[in-house]
Parts: C-alpha cells; sequence; structure tokens
C-alpha cells in the first residue's frame, strides 16, 4: 500500500473535501431463480458528494432492497488504493481526470458507472463587485495542490485574466504555463481549506467548488464560475470487473431517478451544482 501512495501522490492532487463508497454484493439464487441483493458499503470523507450519497441515494438503494454501511477516509488517495486493493467497491468523489491519473500511477483499472453532479470552482471576492474592477498588482489567492491549482489557472485564463501558452494541457496547468499575466497579477497558492477563511485578505480568490460548498462561502460573491470540462465532471467510480453488476447498474440507475432529481431540488442550492446532461 506504501508503494502505491508513494507513486499516486507525485501526480494526483489532494482533493477539497473527498469520499469513497464501497459495494460488496452478497448474491444467492434460490430454486425460483431470484437474486438477493446485499450491502453496499459505502467509504466516505467530508464533502458534498458523500452527503448527496447519504441523503439522496441511500433512500433509493434500501428501497431496492440493499443495506448500506459506510467506512470513513480523510483523503480521496486512500479511497482510491482501498478501491483498487478491493477493500471497497465505489466512490463518487472525483473526477474523470483524478481516475485517470491514478489509473496511470498506480497501474489500477478503476472505471466511471455513471457522472454526478457536480460543483464547479468559481472565482470569489469580498472587496470587489465586478471582474471589470481587476486592476494591476491585485493578490489571488489559488489551491496548491497540482489538480485544483490547473482549473485554477484555467478559470483565470477563462476570465481573460491570463493567457496560457499553445499547447498547454487544460486540465495539469501549472505557473510554467502562462504565457501572459497583463495585469500582473500576484498569484498565491494556499491550501484550499483555508482559502475560504483568507477572502477578505486579498482580492480575489478562486474556489474549490466542493470546499466552497462545506464551506458556507455566499454565493453572491462569486463573480465568475468555471466552465466545466467532461474530464473535471464527477463521475461514480468502480473496479472494472465491477462496471457490468446489477449493484452498479442500480447506483447508476438511482442518481438518474426521479426521485433523486426531486431531492437535489429540494435542497434550494441551484446555484452550486451542475447536473450533468445524462441525469436530466
Amino acid at each position: 500500500m506504501r508503494t502505491i501512495a508513494h507513486r499516486v501522490s507525485r501526480s494526483v492532487g489532494a482533493a477539497a473535501v473527498a469520499a469513497t463508497l464501497t459495494v460488496s454484493l452478497a448474491a444467492c439464487v434460490d430454486d425460483s431463480s431470484q437474486q438477493e441483493v446485499g450491502t453496499i458499503r459505502v467509504g466516505t470523507s467530508p464533502g458534498p458528494y458523500s452527503e448527496l450519497f447519504r441523503e439522496g441515494i441511500v433512500p433509493i438503494l434500501e428501497d431496492d432492497g440493499y443495506d448500506v454501511t459506510f467506512d470513513d477516509y480523510t483523503e480521496l488517495q486512500q479511497a482510491e488504493i482501498a478501491l483498487q486493493e478491493g477493500s471497497v467497491d465505489i466512490n463518487v468523489d472525483q473526477h474523470t481526470a483524478y481516475m485517470e491519473a491514478f489509473n496511470r500511477d498506480a497501474g489500477a483499472d478503476l472505471v466511471s458507472i455513471t457522472p454526478i453532479p457536480t460543483v464547479p470552482a468559481g472565482l470569489y471576492s469580498s472587496a470587489h463587485g465586478s471582474l471589470e474592477d481587476v486592476a494591476d498588482g491585485q493578490t489571488v489567492s489559488i489551491p496548491e495542490d497540482p489538480s485544483n491549482a490547473s482549473r485554477a489557472y484555467r478559470i483565470l485564463a477563462q476570465a481573460g485574466w491570463l493567457t496560457m501558452k499553445d499547447g498547454a494541457d487544460d486540465t495539469e496547468l501549472t505557473a510554467e504555463d502562462i504565457a501572459d499575466n497583463p495585469h500582473d497579477l500576484d498569484i498565491r497558492t494556499l491550501d484550499s481549506a483555508f482559502i475560504p477563511r483568507g477572502l477578505d485578505d486579498v482580492d480575489w480568490a478562486v474556489i474549490p467548488g466542493s470546499m466552497a460548498y462545506a464551506s458556507g462561502v455566499d454565493q453572491n460573491l462569486q463573480l465568475f464560475q468555471e466552465e466545466l470540462l467532461p474530464e473535471l465532471e464527477l463521475v461514480a467510480v468502480v473496479r472494472s470487473e465491477d462496471a457490468d453488476s446489477e449493484w452498479a447498474d442500480d447506483v447508476a440507475a438511482a442518481y438518474r431517478s426521479g426521485e433523486f432529481a426531486e431531492y437535489l431540488e429540494s435542497r434550494g442550492e441551484g446555484g452550486y451544482w451542475v447536473v450533468p446532461e445524462a441525469l436530466k
């Protein structure tokens, strides 16, 4: 386990708030060929995606006859290792780019079974009310972990404040990929968890969606939301051998159900969530 973790930590950033879900299906067939459903073990860490699963998906699965239990992880990387090694069977707190990076670096074979609602990252300010207020030398806080830092640079480019070099990989941007910073912005990297509480200390801040949600940042302070790349949509992930299992199909169906859509709408948080077209 230490070997996998060492390799993965070189290129996969820790996630702003993470969660894992694991499933052990105990199926048995009786004389009438009816299948008995089993236990879905959910591995979680703090964050909106675990919360969404607990509150919106679990009741649907329980109605289908599943028992659902939970194991907690403090980091997404820990959950990924457990998933690959078979201790858990599914998690719901990563995007496709993260999954692919883990597969590459750990020699894993994880796959997505469905996209899920995502909280995009955004550009926030408590000092300014418009993107037009940007001025030379202003300060911008962005996450320090590679995955979210890349998103932050892309957001600043999408806002028109940075120009990135031709050919730069949109999912792995770094400061070295900046071709032009016309306002000479002072871009400061910081642990994602500290960015919301330091919002008043800088002109602007890029806050990952899950961290903004967990911290209760006022959505009225968000002046620009990222144009979400397909690779950054959150997905439910399992080992490849479980992708076509009945329980995996049931989890995917629960996310697509009218019951889940009604639950999500009832939360009254439309400003946070982006719902994939596949779930509409």
